[in-house]
């Protein structure tokens, strides 16, 4: 997720490609394929790397499978996904591994995320936003129209393995994915020294290879490309 004043409304114009107002978010694509939108899995370039696709499943802030989400699967645009295997092998000699969440995005996913933020469901709040009322969640965590949509934006951690590059464990970062919480920016002093290092070791990391983090989510990277992705996509995980 990611945090963003846009009205909720702004998502329904962005499922629909109005562009009607200079204010309105940005076009969906035509594409119906992950090749047509130039997208590739990541397991293609490193077909060991860890996954734990929660939006495919029920372990999520929703409770629940997420719409879009066909198959728990990383889909990046190439030159992401290309620069995110190179954060690997580069982690590998050094006896760690990246974990991936979350990547591309699709759009219906993410007007499934507005719906959920406006209903009463409360299940998921004590593990998610236990210091926040579910009412304030929509413009300030959760964004109608998400840069993960784009392609180019990863959610993930770091682990460390052993000498023999086995049982690999993650590292402590100081919370969990997805807790709507000042405790998960990425330079917070509610965390301990250590978990701010390990964090800044992902930051590290992921910026030798052209991504920027989003500084309210330690788990949030997007890449600088030339020119960033203007479009949505909505093409399904499958």
């Amino acid at each position: 997720m990611n945090k963003c004043a846009a009205i909720a409304t702004a998502c329904v114009l962005a499922l629909t490609g109005s562009t009607a107002s200079a204010d309105a978010p940005p076009p969906i694509s035509p594409a119906k394929t992950m090749s047509a939108a130039g997208m590739v899995d990541i397991r293609s370039l490193v077909p060991d790397i860890a996954e734990n696709i929660h939006y495919a499943g029920s372990d999520n802030f929703t409770g629940a499978p997420v719409p879009g989400y066909r198959a728990a699967k990383c889909f990046l645009l190439k030159p992401a996904a290309e620069a995110l295997a190179r954060v690997e092998h580069t982690l590998r000699k050094q006896h760690m591994r990246l974990k991936i969440w979350d990547c591309y995005r699709p759009a219906r996913a993410v007007a499934a995320f507005v719906r959920w933020a406006h209903n009463g469901d409360l299940r998921t709040k004590a593990a998610h936003y236990p210091n926040v009322n579910k009412g304030k969640l929509l413009g300030e965590y959760i964004a109608p129209v998400s840069g993960h949509s784009r392609g180019a934006t990863v959610d993930l951690t770091l682990m460390r393995c052993n000498a023999h590059d086995r049982h690999c464990k993650p590292l402590d970062m100081g919370t969990h994915f997805d807790l709507f919480d000042p405790r998960a920016h990425t330079d917070s002093t509610r965390v301990t020294a250590s978990q701010r290092a390990n964090r800044q070791v992902l930051l590290h990391a992921m910026a030798a290879q052209g991504f920027e983090n989003y500084p309210a989510e330690w788990w949030h990277y997007t890449l600088a490309m030339h020119p960033q992705p203007t479009v949505l996509y909505d093409v399904p995980v499958q």
